[in-house]
């Protein structure tokens, strides 16, 4: 997952501080990924350097506030319908990619499930070449079983996605109580320090 990239994205719904976007990744992913806070302001420090961020005051108790420039919020609408990822980072990155996504209320999902449904069937579409060498290894033989399973469980959850998606949506229109997937920034505070110690 690039630390980078989701908290761009996360910003395009408004200024956030440090912690706050600490938090915001952590739900968005579904707790799938575990970030350091100090890594998210050092990520930050260096979107402000490149142009990506900027001050955007502070909270009432003093807490730096961060919002997206111009540049910075082309990047994370780019960066939420793109679907490369380096090698081996295939699975991970479409999880935190489309789960972030589903959860900003401004992000259209359908393109960024068919990015991917178009990805995964290319790589299910080379696995099944015909013209792939008759004599393979058995390791090879493996290999390619991996990849194409993993790429039917990568339709397969996409299809979950869409199906999740517009039960939301019906729901919402039926008047029931439908999968909250869009959800603003949160405007609860996290807790910090440690907890205090219990008597021995």
């Amino acid at each position: 997952m690039s630390v980078r990239n989701s908290l761009l994205a996360i910003l395009t719904m408004g200024p956030a501080y440090g912690f706050q976007l600490h938090g915001e990744l952590a739900t968005r992913t579904a707790g799938r990924r575990s970030v350091n806070v100090g890594q998210i302001y050092s990520t930050l420090e260096r979107l402000t350097d490149q142009g990506a961020v900027e001050d955007a005051g502070s909270t009432p108790d003093g807490l730096p506030l961060y919002r997206l420039t111009a540049p910075g919020r082309t990047e994370a609408l780019a960066w939420l319908q793109d679907t490369v990822s380096g090698s081996g980072a295939e699975w991970n990155d479409m999880l935190d990619r489309v789960l972030i996504a589903s959860s900003l209320p401004h992000v259209d999902l359908a393109p960024v499930l068919d990015g991917y449904r178009t990805a995964w069937l290319v790589r299910l579409d080379r696995g099944e070449d015909p013209r792939r060498s008759i004599v393979e290894t058995g390791q090879e033989r493996l290999g390619r079983s991996a990849q194409d399973l993993q790429a039917r469980a990568a339709l397969a959850w996409l299809d979950t996605v869409a199906d999740t998606a517009a039960d939301s949506v019906s729901a919402t229109a039926a008047g029931g109580t439908p999968v909250q997937l869009h959800r603003g920034l949160s405007q609860l505070r996290p807790k910090r320090g440690r907890r205090p110690a219990t008597p021995a």
